[in-house]
Protein backbone atom coordinates (compact mmCIF):
# COMPACT_ATOMS: atom_id res chain seq x y z
CA UNK A 1 0.00 0.00 0.00
CA UNK A 2 2.56 2.19 0.69
CA UNK A 3 4.34 1.98 -2.65
CA UNK A 4 1.18 2.20 -4.23
CA UNK A 5 0.89 5.67 -2.69
CA UNK A 6 4.06 6.70 -3.07
CA UNK A 7 4.23 5.88 -6.94
CA UNK A 8 1.06 8.24 -7.20
CA UNK A 9 2.87 10.80 -5.65
CA UNK A 10 5.83 10.46 -8.08
CA UNK A 11 3.36 10.27 -11.16
CA UNK A 12 1.99 13.61 -9.90
CA UNK A 13 5.60 15.10 -9.73
CA UNK A 14 6.06 13.90 -13.15
CA UNK A 15 2.83 15.38 -14.59
CA UNK A 16 3.17 18.86 -12.59
CA UNK A 17 6.26 18.96 -13.84
CA UNK A 18 5.49 18.31 -17.54
CA UNK A 19 2.69 20.95 -17.03
CA UNK A 20 5.66 23.55 -15.89
CA UNK A 21 7.72 23.17 -18.73
CA UNK A 22 4.66 22.76 -21.42
CA UNK A 23 3.89 26.05 -19.84
CA UNK A 24 7.18 27.46 -20.17
CA UNK A 25 7.69 26.25 -23.73
CA UNK A 26 5.03 26.68 -25.93
CA UNK A 27 5.99 25.93 -29.17
CA UNK A 28 4.76 24.20 -31.71
CA UNK A 29 4.96 22.17 -34.43
CA UNK A 30 4.42 22.83 -38.15
CA UNK A 31 4.99 20.05 -41.03
CA UNK A 32 4.00 21.10 -44.65
CA UNK A 33 3.77 18.96 -47.60
CA UNK A 34 2.21 21.07 -51.01
CA UNK A 35 -0.88 22.80 -49.98
CA UNK A 36 -1.51 20.90 -46.70
CA UNK A 37 0.12 21.66 -43.48
CA UNK A 38 -0.38 20.32 -40.13
CA UNK A 39 0.16 22.40 -36.92
CA UNK A 40 0.29 20.88 -33.74
CA UNK A 41 1.80 21.82 -29.74
CA UNK A 42 5.45 21.27 -29.33
CA UNK A 43 5.16 18.64 -26.75
CA UNK A 44 1.73 16.61 -28.53
CA UNK A 45 4.72 16.65 -31.99
CA UNK A 46 6.83 15.39 -29.19
CA UNK A 47 4.89 12.56 -27.90
CA UNK A 48 3.98 11.38 -31.51
CA UNK A 49 7.26 11.47 -32.83
CA UNK A 50 8.46 9.00 -30.05
CA UNK A 51 5.30 7.22 -30.45
CA UNK A 52 6.19 6.66 -34.05
CA UNK A 53 9.72 5.87 -33.22
CA UNK A 54 8.81 3.04 -31.00
CA UNK A 55 6.07 1.44 -34.31
CA UNK A 56 8.87 1.51 -36.42
CA UNK A 57 11.53 -0.53 -34.32
CA UNK A 58 9.12 -2.84 -33.22
CA UNK A 59 7.77 -3.09 -36.96
CA UNK A 60 11.47 -3.44 -38.48
CA UNK A 61 11.71 -6.52 -35.76
CA UNK A 62 9.05 -7.97 -37.00
CA UNK A 63 9.91 -8.03 -40.57
CA UNK A 64 13.59 -9.07 -39.68
CA UNK A 65 12.07 -12.56 -38.04
CA UNK A 66 9.76 -12.77 -41.24
CA UNK A 67 12.60 -12.01 -43.51
CA UNK A 68 14.70 -15.61 -42.18
CA UNK A 69 11.94 -17.91 -41.16
CA UNK A 70 14.31 -20.92 -41.96
CA UNK A 71 16.88 -19.94 -40.29
CA UNK A 72 14.94 -19.17 -37.38
CA UNK A 73 13.37 -22.73 -37.44
CA UNK A 74 16.36 -24.18 -37.44
CA UNK A 75 17.51 -22.25 -34.23
CA UNK A 76 14.43 -23.18 -32.62
CA UNK A 77 14.92 -27.33 -34.02
CA UNK A 78 18.65 -27.00 -32.42
CA UNK A 79 17.51 -25.36 -29.26
CA UNK A 80 15.05 -28.67 -29.05
CA UNK A 81 16.81 -30.92 -30.00
CA UNK A 82 19.81 -30.02 -27.17
CA UNK A 83 16.78 -29.90 -24.68
CA UNK A 84 15.96 -33.57 -25.94
CA UNK A 85 19.89 -34.86 -25.87
CA UNK A 86 19.93 -33.24 -21.99
CA UNK A 87 17.03 -35.04 -20.71
CA UNK A 88 18.38 -38.37 -22.47
CA UNK A 89 21.52 -37.90 -20.61
CA UNK A 90 20.91 -36.85 -17.32
CA UNK A 91 18.25 -40.78 -18.10
CA UNK A 92 21.33 -42.69 -19.16
CA UNK A 93 23.71 -41.01 -16.24
CA UNK A 94 21.10 -42.23 -13.79
CA UNK A 95 20.57 -45.72 -15.46
CA UNK A 96 24.05 -46.10 -14.97
CA UNK A 97 24.58 -45.24 -11.39
CA UNK A 98 21.63 -47.65 -11.01
CA UNK A 99 23.30 -50.03 -12.67
CA UNK A 100 21.11 -50.66 -15.47
CA UNK A 101 23.77 -51.07 -17.73
CA UNK A 102 21.96 -51.68 -21.10
CA UNK A 103 19.46 -48.78 -20.87
CA UNK A 104 22.64 -46.43 -19.81
CA UNK A 105 24.19 -47.21 -23.33
CA UNK A 106 21.16 -46.57 -25.48
CA UNK A 107 20.18 -43.26 -23.60
CA UNK A 108 23.83 -42.00 -23.72
CA UNK A 109 24.61 -43.01 -26.89
CA UNK A 110 21.79 -41.90 -28.92
CA UNK A 111 21.98 -38.56 -27.52
CA UNK A 112 25.59 -37.82 -27.71
CA UNK A 113 25.80 -35.92 -31.18
CA UNK A 114 22.84 -33.70 -30.10
CA UNK A 115 24.38 -33.43 -26.56
CA UNK A 116 26.61 -30.15 -25.23
CA UNK A 117 28.97 -32.48 -23.50
CA UNK A 118 29.42 -35.70 -25.90
CA UNK A 119 32.69 -36.45 -24.69
CA UNK A 120 30.48 -37.43 -20.80
CA UNK A 121 28.21 -39.30 -23.27
CA UNK A 122 30.53 -41.19 -24.84
CA UNK A 123 32.79 -41.85 -22.18
CA UNK A 124 29.92 -43.10 -19.90
CA UNK A 125 28.79 -45.45 -22.44
CA UNK A 126 31.75 -46.61 -22.72
CA UNK A 127 31.55 -47.86 -19.19
CA UNK A 128 28.07 -48.86 -19.10
CA UNK A 129 29.46 -51.67 -22.62
CA UNK A 130 32.42 -52.61 -20.57
CA UNK A 131 30.17 -53.79 -17.49
CA UNK A 132 28.35 -55.65 -19.88
CA UNK A 133 31.19 -57.59 -21.00
CA UNK A 134 31.07 -55.64 -24.35
CA UNK A 135 34.78 -54.75 -24.58
CA UNK A 136 34.66 -53.97 -28.22
CA UNK A 137 32.11 -51.69 -28.54
CA UNK A 138 33.58 -49.87 -25.32
CA UNK A 139 36.56 -49.51 -27.34
CA UNK A 140 34.54 -48.26 -30.07
CA UNK A 141 32.53 -45.50 -27.62
CA UNK A 142 36.16 -44.66 -26.57
CA UNK A 143 37.17 -43.54 -29.74
CA UNK A 144 34.12 -41.71 -30.57
CA UNK A 145 34.87 -39.41 -27.06
CA UNK A 146 38.18 -39.15 -28.60
CA UNK A 147 37.00 -37.88 -31.82
CA UNK A 148 34.54 -36.01 -30.57
CA UNK A 149 35.98 -33.64 -28.48
CA UNK A 150 39.36 -31.53 -28.74
CA UNK A 151 41.84 -32.20 -26.20
CA UNK A 152 40.02 -35.20 -24.60
CA UNK A 153 43.07 -37.48 -24.87
CA UNK A 154 43.73 -37.45 -21.27
CA UNK A 155 40.68 -37.72 -19.91
CA UNK A 156 39.85 -40.93 -22.90
CA UNK A 157 43.26 -42.39 -22.15
CA UNK A 158 42.41 -42.89 -18.11
CA UNK A 159 39.09 -44.32 -18.14
CA UNK A 160 40.60 -46.62 -21.23
CA UNK A 161 43.22 -47.23 -18.36
CA UNK A 162 40.70 -48.17 -15.88
CA UNK A 163 38.92 -50.17 -17.90
CA UNK A 164 41.97 -52.35 -19.37
CA UNK A 165 42.62 -52.92 -14.97
CA UNK A 166 39.32 -54.34 -14.73
CA UNK A 167 39.56 -56.47 -17.44
CA UNK A 168 43.05 -57.78 -16.44
CA UNK A 169 45.03 -56.43 -19.25
CA UNK A 170 47.62 -55.06 -16.96
CA UNK A 171 50.35 -54.48 -19.39
CA UNK A 172 48.43 -52.73 -21.44
CA UNK A 173 47.43 -50.77 -18.77
CA UNK A 174 50.50 -49.84 -17.67
CA UNK A 175 51.69 -48.43 -21.03
CA UNK A 176 48.95 -46.30 -21.57
CA UNK A 177 49.10 -44.78 -18.12
CA UNK A 178 53.30 -44.54 -18.28
CA UNK A 179 52.35 -42.34 -21.46
CA UNK A 180 49.79 -40.23 -19.48
CA UNK A 181 52.36 -39.83 -16.58
CA UNK A 182 54.94 -38.23 -19.15
CA UNK A 183 51.94 -36.24 -20.62
CA UNK A 184 50.41 -35.21 -17.09
CA UNK A 185 53.04 -34.91 -14.67
CA UNK A 186 51.62 -35.75 -11.12
CA UNK A 187 48.51 -36.45 -11.89
CA UNK A 188 46.81 -37.75 -9.13
CA UNK A 189 44.32 -40.52 -10.98
CA UNK A 190 47.10 -41.31 -13.03
CA UNK A 191 49.26 -42.06 -10.37
CA UNK A 192 46.85 -43.84 -8.08
CA UNK A 193 46.18 -46.50 -11.25
CA UNK A 194 49.85 -46.58 -11.94
CA UNK A 195 50.44 -48.07 -8.26
CA UNK A 196 47.63 -50.95 -9.16
CA UNK A 197 49.32 -51.60 -12.57
CA UNK A 198 52.61 -52.13 -10.84
CA UNK A 199 51.46 -54.29 -8.66
CA UNK A 200 49.38 -56.53 -11.10
CA UNK A 201 52.70 -57.24 -12.86
CA UNK A 202 54.95 -57.30 -9.75
CA UNK A 203 56.92 -54.23 -10.79
CA UNK A 204 58.16 -53.43 -7.40
CA UNK A 205 61.33 -51.43 -9.09
CA UNK A 206 58.85 -48.94 -10.37
CA UNK A 207 56.23 -49.37 -7.38
CA UNK A 208 58.95 -48.29 -5.37
CA UNK A 209 59.89 -45.03 -7.02
CA UNK A 210 56.13 -44.16 -6.96
CA UNK A 211 56.11 -44.24 -3.61
CA UNK A 212 57.53 -41.01 -2.80
CA UNK A 213 55.35 -39.23 -6.01
CA UNK A 214 52.24 -40.88 -3.82
CA UNK A 215 53.30 -39.77 -0.41
CA UNK A 216 53.84 -36.09 -1.51
CA UNK A 217 50.23 -35.97 -3.08
CA UNK A 218 48.88 -37.85 0.38
CA UNK A 219 47.21 -40.36 -1.61
CA UNK A 220 48.86 -43.21 0.35
CA UNK A 221 48.45 -44.31 4.04
CA UNK A 222 51.51 -44.14 6.10
CA UNK A 223 50.56 -47.39 6.77
CA UNK A 224 49.91 -48.74 3.67
CA UNK A 225 52.97 -46.76 2.56
CA UNK A 226 55.09 -48.85 4.38
CA UNK A 227 53.65 -51.99 3.70
CA UNK A 228 54.19 -51.53 0.34
CA UNK A 229 57.66 -50.48 0.42
CA UNK A 230 58.47 -53.37 2.75
CA UNK A 231 57.14 -55.60 0.04
CA UNK A 232 58.96 -53.68 -2.73
CA UNK A 233 62.42 -53.95 -1.21
CA UNK A 234 61.58 -57.99 -0.26
CA UNK A 235 60.98 -58.56 -3.74
CA UNK A 236 63.73 -56.83 -5.22
CA UNK A 237 66.30 -58.44 -2.68
CA UNK A 238 64.94 -61.66 -3.31
CA UNK A 239 65.12 -61.00 -6.90
CA UNK A 240 69.21 -59.34 -6.95
CA UNK A 241 70.06 -62.15 -4.44
CA UNK A 242 69.48 -64.68 -6.94
CA UNK A 243 72.92 -64.00 -8.99
CA UNK A 244 75.43 -63.96 -5.99
CA UNK A 245 77.97 -61.83 -8.80
CA UNK A 246 74.91 -59.41 -8.63
CA UNK A 247 75.41 -58.56 -4.68
CA UNK A 248 76.23 -54.73 -5.53
CA UNK A 249 72.81 -54.51 -6.98
CA UNK A 250 71.65 -56.01 -3.22
CA UNK A 251 74.09 -53.18 -1.84
CA UNK A 252 72.19 -49.86 -3.42
CA UNK A 253 68.89 -51.42 -2.99
CA UNK A 254 69.83 -51.26 0.92
CA UNK A 255 71.81 -48.04 0.90
CA UNK A 256 68.39 -45.95 -1.34
CA UNK A 257 65.80 -47.92 1.53
CA UNK A 258 64.15 -45.86 3.79
CA UNK A 259 65.49 -45.67 7.23
CA UNK A 260 62.93 -47.24 9.12
CA UNK A 261 62.70 -49.97 6.77
CA UNK A 262 66.54 -51.05 7.92
CA UNK A 263 65.18 -51.68 11.63
CA UNK A 264 63.05 -54.42 9.59
CA UNK A 265 64.04 -57.85 11.01
CA UNK A 266 62.69 -59.60 7.89
CA UNK A 267 64.58 -57.68 5.60
CA UNK A 268 67.54 -57.71 8.01
CA UNK A 269 67.92 -61.22 7.64
CA UNK A 270 67.24 -61.28 4.27
CA UNK A 271 70.20 -58.97 3.10
CA UNK A 272 72.07 -60.62 5.55
CA UNK A 273 71.61 -63.91 3.22
CA UNK A 274 72.10 -62.13 0.39
CA UNK A 275 75.88 -60.82 1.61
CA UNK A 276 76.64 -64.15 3.15
CA UNK A 277 75.72 -65.82 -1.08
CA UNK A 278 77.24 -62.92 -2.44
CA UNK A 279 81.03 -63.89 -0.34
CA UNK A 280 80.83 -60.58 2.00
CA UNK A 281 80.51 -62.44 5.57
CA UNK A 282 81.90 -59.60 6.95
CA UNK A 283 79.52 -56.77 6.22
CA UNK A 284 76.33 -59.19 7.53
CA UNK A 285 78.44 -59.87 10.61
CA UNK A 286 78.74 -55.97 10.96
CA UNK A 287 75.10 -55.58 9.73
CA UNK A 288 73.62 -58.34 12.30
CA UNK A 289 75.64 -56.98 14.84
CA UNK A 290 74.40 -53.29 14.80
CA UNK A 291 70.84 -54.29 13.80
CA UNK A 292 71.12 -56.39 17.11
CA UNK A 293 71.73 -53.29 19.17
CA UNK A 294 68.75 -51.57 17.72
CA UNK A 295 66.26 -54.70 17.48
CA UNK A 296 67.07 -57.58 19.67
CA UNK A 297 65.57 -61.10 17.66
CA UNK A 298 65.71 -64.50 17.81
CA UNK A 299 66.36 -64.76 14.17
CA UNK A 300 69.11 -62.46 13.83
CA UNK A 301 70.77 -64.33 17.04
CA UNK A 302 71.06 -67.49 15.92
CA UNK A 303 71.79 -66.46 12.62
CA UNK A 304 74.66 -64.59 14.01
CA UNK A 305 76.34 -67.95 15.93
CA UNK A 306 76.01 -69.41 12.17
CA UNK A 307 78.64 -67.16 10.87
CA UNK A 308 82.05 -67.63 10.69
CA UNK A 309 84.52 -64.47 10.20
CA UNK A 310 86.22 -63.51 13.32
CA UNK A 311 85.19 -66.30 15.73
CA UNK A 312 87.15 -64.91 18.77
CA UNK A 313 85.83 -61.62 17.87
CA UNK A 314 82.07 -63.08 17.78
CA UNK A 315 82.83 -64.67 20.84
CA UNK A 316 83.37 -61.61 22.66
CA UNK A 317 80.62 -59.65 21.33
CA UNK A 318 78.01 -61.98 22.22
CA UNK A 319 79.39 -62.77 25.80
CA UNK A 320 78.96 -59.07 26.59
CA UNK A 321 75.33 -59.77 25.22
CA UNK A 322 74.83 -62.71 27.64
CA UNK A 323 75.54 -60.26 30.05
CA UNK A 324 72.35 -58.04 29.54
CA UNK A 325 70.40 -61.51 28.79
CA UNK A 326 71.37 -64.22 31.02
CA UNK A 327 68.68 -66.70 30.03
CA UNK A 328 68.01 -65.93 26.40
CA UNK A 329 68.02 -69.62 25.17
CA UNK A 330 68.77 -68.89 21.44
CA UNK A 331 72.08 -66.71 22.36
CA UNK A 332 73.22 -69.51 24.40
CA UNK A 333 72.71 -71.82 21.57
CA UNK A 334 74.53 -69.15 19.27
CA UNK A 335 77.69 -68.88 22.33
CA UNK A 336 77.78 -72.66 22.15
CA UNK A 337 78.31 -72.62 18.36
CA UNK A 338 80.96 -69.95 18.48
CA UNK A 339 82.77 -71.61 21.13
CA UNK A 340 82.80 -75.05 19.07
CA UNK A 341 84.37 -72.41 16.22
CA UNK A 342 86.71 -71.07 18.68
CA UNK A 343 87.60 -74.81 19.82
CA UNK A 344 86.07 -74.32 23.27
CA UNK A 345 85.02 -77.39 24.18
CA UNK A 346 83.67 -77.01 28.00
CA UNK A 347 82.38 -73.51 27.38
CA UNK A 348 80.61 -74.91 24.52
CA UNK A 349 78.96 -77.75 26.56
CA UNK A 350 78.43 -75.48 29.39
CA UNK A 351 76.41 -72.74 26.81
CA UNK A 352 74.64 -76.05 25.27
CA UNK A 353 73.53 -77.39 28.79
CA UNK A 354 72.53 -73.83 29.67
CA UNK A 355 70.54 -73.19 26.77
CA UNK A 356 68.92 -76.78 26.91
CA UNK A 357 68.04 -76.19 30.69
CA UNK A 358 66.40 -72.35 29.92
CA UNK A 359 64.27 -74.38 26.71
CA UNK A 360 64.82 -77.90 25.69
CA UNK A 361 65.28 -77.81 21.95
CA UNK A 362 65.68 -80.99 19.83
CA UNK A 363 68.30 -78.49 17.76
CA UNK A 364 70.12 -78.10 21.46
CA UNK A 365 70.15 -82.00 21.94
CA UNK A 366 71.50 -82.87 18.55
CA UNK A 367 74.09 -79.82 19.36
CA UNK A 368 75.03 -81.97 22.68
CA UNK A 369 74.82 -85.38 20.82
CA UNK A 370 77.42 -84.67 18.17
CA UNK A 371 79.97 -82.76 20.95
CA UNK A 372 79.87 -85.46 23.27
CA UNK A 373 80.19 -88.01 20.41
CA UNK A 374 83.02 -86.53 19.41
CA UNK A 375 84.50 -86.10 23.16
CA UNK A 376 84.06 -89.57 23.41
CA UNK A 377 81.22 -89.96 25.67
CA UNK A 378 78.95 -92.42 23.82
CA UNK A 379 76.83 -92.40 26.62
CA UNK A 380 75.74 -89.08 26.80
CA UNK A 381 76.15 -88.85 23.12
CA UNK A 382 73.14 -91.25 22.69
CA UNK A 383 71.36 -89.72 25.94
CA UNK A 384 71.06 -86.43 24.06
CA UNK A 385 69.98 -88.30 20.78
CA UNK A 386 67.34 -90.05 22.23
CA UNK A 387 65.74 -86.67 23.47
CA UNK A 388 66.32 -84.96 20.44
CA UNK A 389 64.02 -87.38 18.83
CA UNK A 390 61.69 -87.29 21.67
CA UNK A 391 61.48 -83.55 21.18
CA UNK A 392 61.18 -83.44 17.34
CA UNK A 393 58.27 -86.47 17.43
CA UNK A 394 56.95 -83.83 19.86
CA UNK A 395 56.67 -81.30 17.16
CA UNK A 396 54.91 -83.19 14.24
CA UNK A 397 51.36 -83.10 13.64
CA UNK A 398 49.17 -85.57 15.32
CA UNK A 399 48.39 -88.98 12.81
CA UNK A 400 47.57 -92.45 13.30
CA UNK A 401 50.53 -95.02 13.42
CA UNK A 402 50.51 -98.52 13.35
CA UNK A 403 50.19 -100.68 16.36
CA UNK A 404 50.14 -104.13 17.65
CA UNK A 405 46.54 -104.34 17.16
CA UNK A 406 46.60 -102.88 13.29
CA UNK A 407 49.64 -103.92 11.78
Amino acid sequence: MRVLILLIIIGLAIGALFGQLMQAFPGYWLVRVGDTSVQTSFWFGLILLFAGFVVLHFGLRLLSRFAHPFSRLKVWNSRTRHRNATRKTVRGLVALAEGRWKRAEKSLTHSAEDSSTPLVNYLSAALAAHYQGRFEQADTLLKRAHESTQGSESAVGLVQAQLMLDRQQHEQALATLTRLDKQLGEHPQVLKLLKQAYLAVNDWDGLRRLMPRLDKQDLISPEEKKELEQRAYVALIQQAARNPEDIERVRNLWADMPDHLRTDVNLVALYAEALIAGGQEGLAERLLRHSLKECWDSRLVLRYGLLDVDAPRQLVYAEKWLQERPNDPDLLLSLGRLALRNASWGKAQEYFEASQRQRPSGTVCAELARLFANLGEHNKSQLYYRQSVELLDRSLPALPQPSKDNA
